[in-house]
């Protein structure tokens, strides 16, 4: 996928006058945020169970070393080979040797979010195989050659007119807008690469070390299939993703399903643990797994370790109110909203998506509904000052912070200071009251005008009131 996290300020400046985008945002709107908000008032004890799916994440990662080379030893007791991945390369090129090895041509994958870190289907594509998207929504964006702009529902930024249209060009199909319809004709040419595929992908929303399973968690029988016709299964996952149990797995269960869409569980949970064995009915003849560093292991032991927390049920982007205006296509990679402000800039560095940080009101939404209490807001301010200190911001933001701090740091100079600019500002606001334009600070005023301070600073106005 083609990183532009760091023309964030122009995809903003598009994704706003774009009028189809901000349509279907405003029609999405808090459909996921009400369900989820819901699906909670059913859980008796959630902030206990918020509590402890926040320790299980945190066990994992305190002691990643231990439970990934568990689980390696287990799933390989199953059968199921194991491949170390460290960068996007290497994931494209080792599952690029698998699928010579087996002489594959076509591959069926199910969504996974790794796989479109490393642009693996391009690179699939490149070595001479046909990779399809078998989940609807990412099989939509595949087919309209766009990236994904939600973890969940990637294809949220298009209407049902949208998906109709494209449908009917790539398809050759007669132009249909409903939905049951659009389902079925998705099913109807898809079906007959379930059934001649070599190959299939998947991801893996949770590792078990326990029993050296991969977990995944879906609403759409792709997954079921992707994994268990064809002859090979290859799942991707980050090294983050294991769990030290499946007891645990069920605790993080019932929050990830009721924070993603507002159910209580999905439709499918496969736990899928090594090939078909003799009696199985079903299953691949042959299981791998690719762990996934890829900037991962950096974050250990860092300020920004609670991050690698996250479950992927995008309950941050539902409620972030910048998201829900420029949608997820203006972060510029994998993972937008909140969680994609602080994992976007740790992965491909602070350097290529300097905005991110920045693109938080701060209003804390985020952490009020992280499953895993992800203190994002904290994080962005972590990476905020990293960014300050590293001499990353423009020269002209850096000057004027030392300024204010040179300030703040005499009482008097500060005093005096204030005082100028809010009689300054009070009569620049006019007879109206509102500033239109704020000098060197245009951009809060580009949409919206700003009320003028009365002409009184907090220190006047309580040196007034004081007995």
């Amino acid at each position: 996928m083609q990183l532009t996290s760091s023309l964030f300020k122009r995809n903003v400046r598009h994704k706003l006058v774009d009028a189809s985008l901000q349509h279907n945002m405003k029609r999405f709107g808090g459909r996921f945020s009400q369900a989820r908000a819901i699906a909670m008032l059913e859980v008796d004890n959630l902030e206990a169970i918020r509590t402890a799916a926040a320790a299980i994440r945190d066990r994992s990662l305190a002691h990643l070393d231990s439970y990934l080379m568990a689980f390696e030893e287990r799933a390989m007791a199953c059968g199921t080979q194991v491949h170390w991945a460290e960068t996007a390369q290497d994931v494209n090129r080792i599952l690029i040797d698998i699928a010579r090895a087996h002489h594959v041509k076509k591959i069926v994958k199910s969504k996974s979010m790794v796989s479109e870190e490393s642009g693996l289907n391009e690179a699939v594509a490149a070595a001479g195989m046909a990779a399809i998207e078998t989940d609807l929504g990412e099989y939509i964006l595949q087919l309209a050659e766009e990236p994904p702009s939600h973890i969940i529902a990637p294809a949220i930024h298009k209407s049902v007119e949208e998906v109709a249209q494209l449908f009917s060009e790539k398809h050759h199909t007669t132009l249909q807008t409903d939905i049951p319809a659009l389902c079925r004709e998705a099913r109807e040419q898809l079906r007959p690469h379930f059934l001649s595929a070599d190959m299939g992908i998947s991801g893996g929303n949770f590792l078990i070390a326990e029993t050296g399973s991969v977990v995944i968690v879906t609403n759409e029988g792709n997954g079921r299939m992707v994994t268990t016709l064809p002859r090979v299964h290859v799942a991707i996952t980050g090294i983050e993703k294991v769990l030290p149990t499946l007891n645990d797995f069920s605790t993080v269960l019932r929050l990830l399903t009721r924070s993603a869409t507002g159910q209580s569980i999905t439709n499918y949970v496969s736990v899928l643990t090594g090939p078909r064995r003799d009696h199985d009915r079903d299953g691949p003849e042959h299981s791998h797994v690719i762990l996934v560093d890829s900037g991962r292991s950096r974050l250990l032991g860092s300020e920004l370790q609670l991050a690698l927390r996250c479950i992927r049920c995008g309950a941050c982007m539902n409620h972030c109110p910048v998201y829900q205006n420029i949608g997820g296509h203006a972060y510029g990679w994998v993972y937008p909203g909140p969680i994609g402000a602080v994992l976007t800039p740790s992965y491909v560095g602070l350097e290529n998506a300097l905005d991110l940080p920045q693109a938080s009101t701060l209003c804390g939404a985020c952490q009020v509904v992280c499953p895993v209490k992800i203190p994002l807001p904290e994080l962005m301010r972590v990476l905020r000052e990293k960014s300050f200190r590293l001499g990353l911001r423009p020269w002209h933001e850096r000057w004027a912070i030392r300024a204010w701090r040179f300030a703040a740091d005499h009482p008097r100079l500060y005093g005096w200071m204030t005082r100028l600019a809010v009689r300054l500002l009070h009569r620049m606001g006019g007879k109206e009251g509102l500033l239109h334009r704020l000098p060197g600070l245009d951009g809060w005023t580009d949409g919206r005008d700003m009320p003028a301070p009365s002409g009184r600073t907090f220190r006047d106005r309580y040196r007034e009131t004081r007995p």
